[in-house]
């Protein structure tokens, strides 16, 4: 019985864990202070053709939540590497991840 209620406990806390993972609330409050001086209203002031828009990432390859922690983990061009500056930790990356898909697929 007490195994049982061992496993129930530790798979509780993991889905508990995994449900909080992602906060889409915090991503917006990271991304405003992190990324609307260049990224203001999910437009990009560097490369217009490259802007947070669902069609912009299709286009840009940067439609999924892997390639946009990619790409704020790293940087590229003249975006700083947010994740590997310590700027930004690896759940702070993630929640922006989800905020831009969300905010892009309700047609910023």
């Amino acid at each position: 019985m007490k195994t049982i209620i061992s496993v129930v406990v530790l798979a509780l806390t993991n889905f508990a864990g995994f449900a909080m993972a992602i906060d889409v609330d915090k991503g917006k409050e990271v991304y405003s202070a992190n990324c609307t001086t260049c990224h203001p209203g999910g437009k990009n002031i560097m490369a217009p053709g490259k802007s947070l828009s669902k069609e912009d990432l299709e286009t840009n390859k940067v439609n999924s939540e892997t390639a946009i922690i990619e790409l704020v983990t790293n940087g590229k061009g003249p975006m700083p590497a947010f994740g590997k500056l310590g700027v930004l930790s690896a759940t702070d990356v993630e929640n922006v991840a989800a905020y831009v898909l969300k905010k892009s697929g309700a047609g910023w």
